[in-house]
């Protein structure tokens, strides 16, 4: 009961920290000027504020460098011994975890920065991508955000893991492509991940998915269509770099109740949406000659757009499948090998859906 009732403390701090920090962002952008003009290759027609990422990034590392002062100088020391008993915290693993706090702040505070770089003035796409494995990599040795996958070599784990981070980060930067689309993706897809944190009983990843998840909702109250402020890469750089780190830090494997390796595939169905618009515009632009990192008008979101989805419409769809296959991986714990591959399939189908449905023309009311 405690944990349940800290874990909606935290939720609603972070959330409402998140939106007030969005408001006076949102007003801090518009005098900087660090707002988006309308473009050829952006949705939106109006001139919007850039300022939501900062929103975010402000509220996790608040929250962040706030739960590694409680740990190093209450928990640790045990001056909160009552605290530690009721929820079953180890003081000791946690003074550890504090520094991986530290060291995944420090990996976040740099994507942030380049992100505002690249807000403020484009980046070249590759100098992004420099960016982005260094912080990837840096984040795998240091902070330990890495899957070992039965690997005994820290270097390789960390390299795979490096991949995976810059993956992500691109997926969630590609979707921050109409009102609402990464931050509600995120959102769902780290409740997804927190269940399964909860399910094992990690108590510091399920509590970076709540701050987490409380960040993003405090945001979109202003980025839910028709939003009034956006992320940006200052933004969508952080929130990829986050999601992956919670796909990373929970374990799926050795508490699974059906003591096979099933779980594993969790993260990747928790995300599916959003890799299935990285693969999918990627492989357009590709055909058609472009470079992938050339942004346009062909992602999935716009797809739907054009299918006559109006801008809230096509946002709850993309969260609507966000949650069909979420709802699926968190039955990966329970299931045998049967149950493992219907919900690979049926995650399969719910991507076919989408797809049957996007590229279905629409009749013209002229033609009738």
């Amino acid at each position: 009961m405690m944990l349940i009732l800290l874990a909606i403390a935290l939720l609603v701090g972070s959330m409402t920290f998140s939106a007030a920090l969005t408001a006076m962002a949102r007003k801090a952008a518009l005098r900087a000027g660090l707002v988006a003009h309308p473009k050829a290759d952006r949705y939106h027609r109006s001139v919007i504020p850039l300022g939501g990422g900062a929103a975010i990034f402000l509220t996790l590392a608040t929250f962040l460098i706030a739960a590694a002062a409680v740990i190093r100088f209450l928990l640790a020391p045990g001056h909160l011994g009552w605290l530690t008993e009721r929820v079953h915290f180890d003081p000791v693993d946690f003074l550890r975890r504090s520094n991986e706090l530290l060291a995944i702040l420090l990996c976040a505070t740099i994507l942030f920065l380049v992100g505002l770089r690249d807000d403020k003035r484009a980046l070249g796409p590759f100098v992004k991508l420099l960016f982005q494995f260094a912080v990837a990599f840096l984040a795998a040795w240091l902070g330990d955000v890495r899957v070992e996958f039965f690997i005994d070599s820290t270097i390789v784990t960390s390299v795979l893991s490096a991949f995976w981070i810059v993956l992500l980060v691109n997926a969630f930067n590609f979707l921050d492509n109409m009102d609402g689309a990464s931050a509600g993706i995120a959102a769902i897809a780290s409740a997804v991940l927190l269940a399964a944190a909860a399910f094992n009983g990690q108590i510091f990843v399920g509590g970076l998915a709540i701050v987490f998840i409380g960040a993003l909702l405090g945001f979109l109250v202003f980025n839910f269509p028709p939003a009034s402020i956006f992320m940006g890469d200052a933004g969508s750089l952080v929130v990829g770099f986050f999601v992956a780190l919670l796909t990373l830090r929970t374990d799926y494997y050795q508490q699974a109740q059906s003591g096979s390796w099933y779980p594993v595939l969790l993260p990747l169905i928790a995300v599916a949406v959003p890799l299935y618009d990285f693969t999918s515009v990627t492989l357009l632009r590709i055909s058609q000659g472009k470079s992938p990192f050339v942004g346009d008008t062909q992602h999935f979101s716009h797809r739907l757009r054009r299918r006559g989805l109006t801008d809230r419409q096509t946002a709850l769809t993309l969260y609507l499948a966000t949650l069909c296959t979420g709802l699926g991986a968190t039955f990966l714990y329970q299931v045998n090998l049967i149950g493992a591959v219907l919900i690979v399939i049926q995650t399969c189908l719910i991507l076919a859906i989408i797809g049957v449905f996007e590229t279905t023309v629409r009749n013209d009311p002229k033609d009738s």
